[in-house]
């Protein structure tokens, strides 16, 4: 029987895959009421362990007791009526259907004569979005929206259920810092009216501020539960990765030397205007700014994604013309890109390949065919030097935790043998110890003299990392910092914000 307190008691879950062990007879206790937080690096079973909460995956041994009952096996469907709901980490939202559709759909609104109703359901979806904020016309398509937006809407969908449980799976990947607030208001008002919530997330500070309690699991085994407010991050970090994380940016001294890569007045017709700016060899240029200030997509033109309407691109003091990316990575770029689900990632492709597809005319003989074995001893000796967790390089790369793929990633970028690498949100989703060592990759190929161009939205990432920091405002550079002059957050924000003077008037009243 289970305890009355809790919503949901999860007793010795096992899972298995074919040749893993994913879940090794773990728990989790969430009571009514709470917000509860899930911490783990990639890979300790968290996503599995929600899977199997929401019917996606049928434990291989356990009980699993909600709202007082013991569940048998059930499906997605069943775990909805019965009041538990899941947000994602990847989104998959109907882009060609409009938001209204996305949130009901399977479950529309019908008329009289069984048609669906269209004005009941747009009723009902302002309804849903007057809760969140969210100042969008339910008919607005999917596709027009931008990644922020889409996940408020799958936030939407889960509160629309009217669900005691709600799964939050890195929510806030995508989401600005307005929007962050919001979406703990939310969250906030929903423990009010006494639902529960499971929060995952590899953001640390907001762990802290928006949770009750803290479950802890490592390689598949629970570690520990513990109150938010009684754990301090030293031993949270110790419990998540089993050992001290001292060096959270590794940043070290690299010899900077001459100008690689030099962008004159880039402009895009809507996006961003007069963007300047150089990146010499051994150099990490950071680039931060709200969501929404034109960072990725001045990358994107760079690299021949999209198309300028003026300025000038030179490398090695020499103009480019980059038209696409084929050009730009022959011509010595790389781009590890901001989402690796949507545009990273071949998920039903193995590993090695995954790796190698950016440089797969390495890999291929005079006739054209693979040649496997140097293709092998290639992969295998990306996977040793930046340490891939992987049973083997025919696995499917989809299998793998996100701090894994991404590494997948930045090997295949580094068999291109770049010269200049643009990361856009290298450590998104990442926990905190595979952050350390992305880190660590990423200023050790500074000091091997490639230059780095990152972006990030997070400002002790871009702090800790970077030699010089580029800081965009609406499409607009509001400034280029030399990080070695004792930076603070706030005066990155106030160049994020475009209120630079209000800041240092501010300052000198001090």
């Amino acid at each position: 029987m289970a305890d009355e307190k809790y919503l949901l008691e999860m007793k010795n879950i096992v899972k298995t895959f074919p040749g893993v062990q994913a879940l090794k007879g773990v728990e989790l206790k969430v009571r009514p009421g709470e917000i509860h937080a899930l911490m783990g690096e990639n890979g300790a079973g968290k996503s599995t362990l929600m899977k199997c909460i929401a019917g996606i995956y049928r434990p291989t041994e356990g009980q699993i007791y909600f709202d007082g009952k013991l569940l048998g096996h059930y499906t997605t469907a069943d775990a909805l009526k019965m009041g538990i709901s899941m947000i994602h980490q990847e989104l998959s939202p109907v882009l060609y259907r409009s938001i209204m559709e996305n949130i009901w759909l399977g479950r529309e609104p019908l008329n009289a004569i069984g048609l669906v109703d269209h004005r009941k359901m747009y009723d009902l979806s302002m309804t849903v979005l007057k809760e969140i904020e969210l100042d969008e016309s339910p008919k607005t398509l999917m596709v027009s929206l931008t990644v922020a937006k889409m996940q408020m809407i799958e936030i939407a969908k889960a509160i629309s259920y009217n669900s005691k449980l709600i799964i939050m799976d890195e929510p806030t990947s995508a989401l600005t810092d307005k929007e962050v607030k919001q979406l703990y208001f939310i969250m906030r008002k929903l423990k009010a009216l006494g639902k529960s919530i499971i929060f995952i997330s590899h953001k640390l500070d907001e762990i802290y501020e928006i949770t009750d309690r803290i479950t802890i699991y490592r390689d598949g085994s629970y570690i520990g539960t513990e109150n938010t407010k009684d754990l301090k991050l030293e031993r949270l970090i110790n419990m998540m990765v089993g050992r001290d994380v001292n060096e959270m940016f590794p940043k070290v001294p690299c010899h900077i030397g001459e100008v690689k890569l030099e962008v004159r007045n880039l402009t895009h017709r809507r996006l961003f205007k007069n963007v300047s700016f150089t990146v010499r060899r051994g150099e990490i240029l950071g680039i931060a700014g709200l969501v929404g200030a034109g960072r990725t997509e001045v990358i994107e033109t760079i690299f021949g994604m999209r198309r300028k309407v003026g300025g000038e691109t030179f490398i090695d003091g020499k103009k480019v013309e980059i038209r696409n990316p084929r050009t730009a990575i022959a011509m010595g770029m790389a781009w590890l890109t901001e989402d690796r689900r949507q545009s990273g990632i071949f998920p039903m492709l193995s590993v090695q390949l995954n790796m190698a597809i950016a440089n797969i005319a390495k890999f291929l003989n005079r006739l054209g065919f693979l040649k496997e074995s140097y293709m092998n001893t290639v992969c295998d000796d990306y996977v040793r030097k930046i340490q891939v967790k992987t049973p083997s390089l025919s696995q499917r790369v989809e299998n793998l935790s996100g701090g894994n793929q991404q590494k997948v990633l930045v090997a295949r970028w580094l068999m291109t043998n770049p010269d200049i690498l643009f990361l856009d949100e290298p450590t998104r989703g990442i926990d905190v110890g595979t952050k350390a060592e992305i880190h660590r990759l990423i200023t050790t190929l500074a000091g091997e003299g490639k230059s780095i161009v990152m972006i990030s939205s997070e400002l002790p990432e871009v702090m800790g990392m970077s030699d010089r920091i580029m800081i965009m405002h609406q499409g607009k550079v509001t400034g280029i910092l030399d990080n070695s002059k004792a930076l603070t957050q706030g005066e990155l924000m106030a160049y994020a914000t475009n209120t630079m003077e209000e800041y240092h008037a501010a300052r000198g009243k001090e």
